[in-house]
């Protein structure tokens, strides 16, 4: 045979081999993980919930998910162990960066434009009453006509 032809089948052999061995990396990587789990450490479950371990067996894992609420769980189900900073912040609200840095953001830019209240008076957005009096007369006086047929001709929709 030649080699040209067995070369296809090399690289699918070659390709297989390097996928499944980084997806065993993974796996033991994640029973590593969920094998050097501690009593008081936060977990995420892989359904998204937030909990304390609270006993660490062969295969279960008994977890804190409110205060004196305890299910237990299978430690295939933790999808992740977070340190006690994380778990804090998520859980807790906890965020040591917002309350070291002092910024606020404003909830409006009327503060970054300066004079605020100078610029509201300039800005006049109302019509004339005379104007707006015209155009309610003239709007009155055409759905009239309408009703009544006139100014209608064969072009027009509603005609007969």
């Amino acid at each position: 045979m030649d080699l040209i032809t067995l070369l296809p089948f090399i690289v699918l052999i070659g390709a297989m081999f390097l996928m499944t061995r980084s997806a065993k990396k993974k796996q033991a990587a994640a029973a590593q993980m969920r094998n050097d789990m501690q009593p008081g450490t936060g977990v995420r479950t892989i359904g998204g919930m937030y909990a304390t371990v609270k006993e660490v067996h062969d295969d279960t894992v008994l977890l804190e998910v409110a205060p004196g609420v305890h299910a237990v769980y299978a430690k295939n189900a933790i999808g992740a162990v977070l340190d006690d900073a994380e778990y804090n912040r998520i859980v807790h609200g906890d965020d040591q960066e917002l309350d070291a840095d002092g910024t606020v953001v404003p909830d409006d830019a009327s503060s970054l434009t300066g004079d605020a209240d100078a610029e509201v008076a300039k800005i006049d957005l109302g019509k004339d009453d005379v104007a707006d009096d015209a155009e309610t007369e003239d709007a009155t006086a055409k759905d009239v006509k309408d009703a009544k047929g006139e100014d209608k001709t064969d072009g027009d929709a509603d005609s007969k």
